[in-house]
């Protein structure tokens, strides 16, 4: 008999090197599952969205998922009911219908009348501004043992916010098509063509912040051939906005002398600086403004975290602007509102494939184990709160995502 410890023993020297034959590994089979979407009529104050497009949701009806949408739902995107319907959706009164499918999809946070509708297992995709949420927002998500996603928390594979990125696209441009609206009115500003053309000094615009609102801002501004000079503390976000311009445009450290001398010749102010601590910094004080030039026009696109202009205030679409001291303000937090029918796609584009990854593989909570960006999204799950800037604001009890999906595979 051979013993374990004889050098020729052939089995203990295939295990070592690897050659013994081992247990057919099976790969996990995963069955596409098919999913119930809701999509509720928007009822926060000016949200003119909507989640998903008609062609989004013909999309999904023809891979075997049913959705169910509110009337109404797209009407103030310029979306009709008939174009859904058309697209093969459910077409429903009442919100309670809405909140009997799997997962609802909205642009705005959930309102009360919508949290007390919510199911266990049930899953809802929405913005959370956490910033204007009470702890009984998460202590109703709790109770109903419900699974909430936040899409300005999603990542993608590089670690980037693709929606968050995708809404400041739009606002960025969208900004610099307002600001040139308000310059060429007679009244609220001096019929001043944004841009400029042979013969005629171009528009200078001073853009504070080189973030995503900053670069598309600027890109929008240099194409109508505006003079474009971007303020931002960090250098590695001025580098990054002059490489990903492809030109040299003025770029500079905060520095309230330089910043002064530019906006004294400047027709256009865009703040657009986001701070990850609650309320941005006041960069232009009054004093500043008051050296502005007539007819000039600021557009604080960092309203939504107080402002960056001292003399900045909450303003609504139906109401946008007032002036003070000779310059016109524009303070809206929902820019992209504004062009609701575009902002619209950008979502749909986001969401449309996701719920079909979903689906593809076998569901949300499969789908959450395998998907880390969409995990950084997850702020309650099944009624346990995973986001920890959460937690810790409202004092709520908190459980890692991660530690909870090792335990569900």
């Amino acid at each position: 008999m051979i013993s374990e410890n004889d050098p020729f023993n052939f089995i203990k020297h295939a295990k070592i090197h690897g050659v013994f034959p081992m247990e057919e590994m099976l790969e996990k089979q995963i069955h596409k599952c098919p999913l119930k979407i809701g999509i509720p009529k928007e009822t926060a104050f000016q949200e003119n969205r909507v989640s998903l497009v008609p062609d989004a949701v013909s999309l999904l009806v023809n891979n075997g998922h049913e959705v169910y949408i509110q009337y109404g739902a797209g009407a103030a995107a310029h979306f009709p009911d008939s174009e859904y319907a058309e697209a093969g959706a459910t077409l429903v009164t009442s919100l309670a219908e809405v909140y009997q499918a799997d997962i609802i999809l909205k642009v705005s946070p959930l309102s009360a009348e919508e949290l007390n509708l919510l199911k266990p297992k049930q899953t809802v995709i929405s913005a959370l501004h956490q910033s204007i949420q009470s702890e009984n927002y998460f202590r109703k998500l709790i109770a109903a043992k419900a699974t909430a996603i936040a899409f300005e928390f999603i990542k993608d594979k590089a670690g980037s916010f693709p929606v968050l990125r995708a809404v400041s696209e739009i606002a960025g441009n969208t900004s610099v098509l307002i600001a040139a609206d308000y310059l060429s009115n007679t009244e609220y500003g001096k019929g001043n063509m944004l841009g400029g053309f042979s013969g005629i000094t171009p528009t200078e615009i001073v853009i504070l912040g080189a973030g995503t609102v900053g670069e598309f801002a600027a890109r929008a501004a240099m194409g109508l051939g505006a003079t474009v000079k971007v303020f931002d503390n960090s250098l590695y976000k001025l580098r990054r906005l002059q490489d990903s311009l492809n030109a040299r445009v003025f770029t500079s450290i905060i520095q309230p002398k330089v910043l002064l001398k530019s906006l004294r010749n400047a027709l256009v102010v865009i703040g657009a600086l986001h701070s990850n601590n609650g309320r941005t910094p006041v960069i232009i004080s009054e004093e500043m403004v008051k050296e502005m030039k007539q007819g000039s026009v600021i557009i604080d696109v960092s309203i939504d975290q107080g402002g960056v202009v001292e003399t900045s205030r909450v303003t609504t679409h139906t109401d946008p602007v007032f002036q003070m001291h000779g310059v016109t303000h524009y303070c809206v937090p929902n820019i992209a509102s504004r062009v609701p029918h575009t902002a619209s796609y950008a979502l749909s584009n986001f969401f449309g494939p996701l719920i079909l990854s979903i689906a593809e593989n076998g569901g949300i909570n499969e789908f959450l184990t395998t998907d880390f960006g969409l995990r950084k999204g997850v702020y309650v799950y099944n009624g346990i709160v995973t986001h920890q800037n959460v937690a810790k604001m409202f004092n709520l009890p908190f459980q890692d995502i991660e530690l909870l999906m090792a335990a569900f595979r």
